[in-house]
């Protein structure tokens, strides 16, 4: 229907209100499943250290009767320890722009803030297991700390490609990233067996969304079609989107992680990880020098890899 002579419409209009939610949407995930599960201890300086042992290897053990007793001297502690590094985040709010009327938030530099506390938990988590990077001690002015970070660290339950290769362990040095593979079942239990063999009591199966797919896939138990060896738990309230795998040796949940590397599966206990924190999330108020007001969220922290042998990984995934 043609529109009739004179009718006044809304394009040639002037005053006309704004259509504005009052809500702002954001759905960047939030979620740093690897922290959430570990402990959490204090540091009181900058390079945290703690020990760990090891039982000497089971062997055969019969003697006379009657026979001289001879002491054996005892092996030593390991002593070993991460770096404290600094993550931060800051906003600078122009005194303008925190007045004037906005949709969606009341103060800005409140809502800024909260922004960057939740970028800040998503940095420190790629920190520890999203990256390769061993660790750096303070060598003099200009040296930026950084800890060393999971992948430098577990090297003993371990599937790798052929040429692919530790670190010095202890988060001394980077891993040598081998030729990509493909995840399987027979790699994911080959790292079992070993972490169980070492003593450890593998709780969760951590890994990037892509290897969560392909896990879900895997035949099961019985290497019959269609049979399924996970299922699905009712804990769901602490991280979200958990599986339960049945391996030979005890149950595990299985925990997607968006910030880890895609090409690292992870065993673990969080009996024997943790953060340590030399400063804990501290808000600040900055000195400004502009018509604004400037705040920072600081944070300084390491990884305690407890001992490395109650971990795991299958490494070296496509």
């Amino acid at each position: 229907m043609a529109q009739p002579t004179g009718v006044t419409v809304t394009f040639s209009s002037v005053g006309l209100r704004e259509d504005l939610e009052n809500v702002i949407y954001d759905i960047s995930p939030t979620e740093t499943p690897f922290m959430s599960m570990g402990g959490r201890s204090d540091a009181i300086a900058v390079n945290h250290e703690w020990q760990t042992d090891s039982l000497a290897a089971a062997g055969d053990n019969f003697n006379e009767e009657g026979s001289t007793l001879t002491a054996a001297e005892a092996a030593a502690t390991t002593r070993v320890g991460n770096i404290c590094q600094i993550s931060l985040k800051t906003s600078l709010i122009s005194g303008t722009l925190d007045a004037v009327s906005k949709a969606g938030r009341k103060q800005e530099l409140a809502y800024q803030m909260s922004k960057r506390a939740k970028e800040l938990k998503r940095d420190m988590e790629r920190a520890l297991v999203g990256v390769n990077i061993a660790k750096i001690p303070m060598a003099g002015d200009g040296t930026v700390r950084k800890l060393g970070s999971l992948p430098t660290w577990v090297n003993t339950n371990i599937s790798k490609a052929g040429n692919g290769a530790n670190g010095a362990g202890a988060g001394a040095a980077a891993r040598t990233d081998g030729t990509q593979r493909a995840f399987t079942e027979a790699l994911l239990k080959a790292a079992i067996v070993t972490a169980y063999d070492s003593g450890a009591d593998i709780k969760y199966l951590m890994m990037a969304p892509s290897q969560k797919q392909t896990f879900s896939s895997f035949v099961g138990v019985g290497g019959a079609s269609g049979v399924s060896n996970f299922t699905d738990t009712a804990d769901q309230r602490i991280i979200g989107g958990m599986d339960i795998y049945v391996s030979d040796f005890g149950e595990m949940a299985v925990v997607p992680n968006r910030f880890q590397r895609s090409r690292d599966v992870w065993l673990l206990d969080p009996e024997f990880y943790g953060v340590a924190y030399l400063r804990p999330f501290e808000q600040r108020e900055v000195a400004s020098t502009s018509d604004g007001e400037q705040r920072a969220i600081i944070c300084e922290y390491t990884l305690v890899c407890k001992n490395e042998a109650a971990l795991g990984a299958v490494y070296d995934l496509s």
